[in-house]
């Protein structure tokens, strides 16, 4: 406070003694890349991520709404510098790039290195990293893929997913190439495309690609229908990041993956 007469400062007790706890991530420190259209990932995330000992910290990448493999690839160069702003000096146990599409066209590999240009040694994970690991512990082996987007993105997808031995037999897609309509997708339409596509007896999980996609609420209730596991962009990356983390714990009302 300020003495009236002098206008010097007065501070009534200094050096107050404190002592330091273990901080909010002191069992998992993820770092999460977060596009700068993304309407839909932060929130998931908190929603699934309400875990003592647990934090996430976002930087937003630049990056076009137009969704084309062009303006993807565009991503590359923003990589390194965004994931540098993420507690910088201060342990990250994690980076996850929030962007199915990007990290496929990009490269999973290339993906890693930027990142690890500013944190070098971390783990690393992105939404189809996760989602490929996520199906292998589910034991899924054919699956049925949603996505919102154009034809040359599904394609190379699908044929991203099956080169890494997972087959696709059933696809279906919005065919939206904007990423904030997209983001607006409502859940009725999510879970009526997610049933019929799912419902094909040829295919033993769904996994629904894209960040902006409002899945992870409706997964619990999905897998109950169908008798099958269904897990989507920012779904799988929680789990993918959680576990590399080394969080092993069961999540129960979040679907068959995050109990595992």
């Amino acid at each position: 406070m300020l003495d009236a007469p002098t206008g010097t400062l007065r501070v009534h007790r200094r050096n107050i003694p404190f002592t330091l706890d273990k901080g909010i991530s002191h069992r998992a420190a993820i770092g999460l890349l977060v596009l700068a259209s993304d309407h839909t990932i932060e929130h998931e995330w908190r929603e699934m991520l309400r875990l003592d000992g647990v934090g996430f910290y976002e930087a937003r990448i630049a990056n076009s709404p137009t969704i084309t493999p062009e303006t993807l690839r565009r991503m590359e160069g923003e990589l390194t510098k965004t994931a540098a702003l993420i507690r910088p000096g201060e342990r990250i146990d994690v980076l996850a790039y929030g962007c199915t599409s990007g990290t496929m066209v990009i490269g999973e590999e290339a993906v890693f290195a930027r990142l690890r240009e500013a944190r070098p040694g971390v783990a690393c994970t992105s939404p189809i990293t996760g989602a490929l690991a996520g199906l292998a512990a589910l034991g899924a082996r054919r699956i049925a893929l949603l996505t919102p987007y154009i034809d040359s993105i599904n394609q190379m997808m699908r044929d991203y997913i099956e080169a890494r031995g997972v087959e696709v037999p059933v696809m279906g897609t919005f065919n939206n190439e904007n990423d904030n309509e997209v983001a607006r997708i409502s859940a009725a339409s999510l879970e009526a495309a997610i049933l019929d596509l799912g419902d094909q007896r040829d295919v033993d999980a769904v996994f629904v690609s894209c960040t902006s996609l409002r899945v992870a609420p409706l997964i619990e209730r999905l897998e109950q229908k169908l008798g099958k596991p269904v897990t989507a962009s920012n779904h799988a990356m929680a789990w993918h990041a959680l576990r590399l983390a080394g969080y092993r714990e069961s999540m129960p009302g979040l679907g068959r993956l995050m109990r595992l």
